[in-house]
């Protein structure tokens, strides 16, 4: 059986004694180190989420940037499209213009043509008629 004598209190005063000793030397620092660590790593922690927070702000202003610059672009190409519809539109009407101008000149050129064909027919008609008159009666008219 277990026997209290004055051995167990040194060894329980040796027990405590070391338990001191070791809280002191070891225990201690190692709690200290674990905590500084911690803190450190909620700083990290804390660091990283605000980063991450302006990350997100810029990626947002990047993105409304970039929309800003298409609307921009697309107002430019839009307002590019318009003017070359309005440059079309005035070389079409200049085209149809001197088209139309071009062709009526033509007409006037070719009627003066025909009215000097006619004339210059009118005056061989009767020529024609009495030369066509005398082949087919096959005789002299005049």
């Amino acid at each position: 059986m277990l026997e209290i004598n004055s051995t167990i209190i040194v060894q329980i005063v040796n027990f405590l004694l070391l338990l001191f000793v070791l809280n002191l030397i070891l225990y201690r620092p190692i709690r200290g180190v674990l905590n500084r660590r911690r803190e450190e790593m909620e700083g990290l922690k804390s660091a990283a989420e605000d980063l991450l927070g302006k990350a997100g702000e810029r990626e947002k202003d990047i993105e409304e940037g970039m929309a800003e610059a298409r609307r921009a672009g697309h107002k430019e190409k839009d307002a590019f499209k318009a003017e070359g519809m309005d440059e079309q539109t005035t070389i079409l009407r200049e085209a149809g213009d001197s088209a139309a101008r071009k062709i009526a000149e033509a007409r006037t050129e070719t009627d003066g043509k025909v009215a000097e064909v006619r004339k210059a027919l009118e005056s061989q008609i009767a020529a024609f008629s009495e030369e066509l008159a005398e082949k087919i009666l096959g005789r002299s008219i005049s």
